[in-house]
């Protein structure tokens, strides 16, 4: 986040807005300056907000806040222009999430590659009321991914998102190919 930044001058130093009989006050200038150098840093952003909410301006720290404020998944050490994406398309991934559309959709914009998403659905009913319920199937959520570098996917992080995506009693599988 925006903080102290050494040496970032003020827009509009304070010391300079002061009745003339605190002009050649050393105590009352120095003073000044200290809260110069403190405000510098808001003043400045608040100067420029709209490009801070621009995605394709936001400094990297300021992605970050912007992704928590939209829920997007990301980390801090993910790639600027992946981060960038997954904050764009954030309601579209709120919107299916859970389903195998937002899961593929997810895993399209975090690895470029195709995918390929079995839900094993896991869903009886009888039309005959009273009867035993059919035996019951592991729920299961298998994500089929090729990408030209299979090596270049961090397969454990999208392990976790997937399994953060799905209900808790349901497995997920993350598998990686070569396109």
């Amino acid at each position: 986040m925006r903080a102290a930044v050494p040496g970032l001058a003020s827009p509009f130093p304070i010391g300079m807005a002061l009745p003339a009989l605190y002009l050649d006050d050393d105590f009352t200038q120095r003073f000044t300056a200290g809260l110069d150098e403190v405000l510098a840093p808001v003043l400045l952003t608040l100067d420029c907000l709209d490009a801070y909410l621009d995605l394709e301006l936001a400094p990297p720290d300021f992605l970050d806040l912007l992704a928590s404020w939209v829920a997007a998944p990301t980390d801090g050490t993910w790639p600027v222009a992946l981060r960038r994406e997954l904050v764009r398309h954030a309601v579209e991934l709120h919107r299916w999430r859970g389903t195998a559309r937002g899961i593929a959709r997810e895993m399209e914009i975090l690895t470029g590659g195709t995918v390929e998403v079995d839900d094993s659905g896991a869903v009886t009913w009888s039309s005959t009321p009273n009867t035993p319920a059919p035996p019951a199937t592991p729920a299961e959520v298998r994500v089929r991914i090729r990408v030209p570098d299979p090596a270049s996917v961090d397969q454990p992080r999208l392990q976790h998102l997937l399994a953060s995506s799905v209900p808790a009693h349901v497995s997920a599988i993350v598998e990686v190919e070569a396109a």
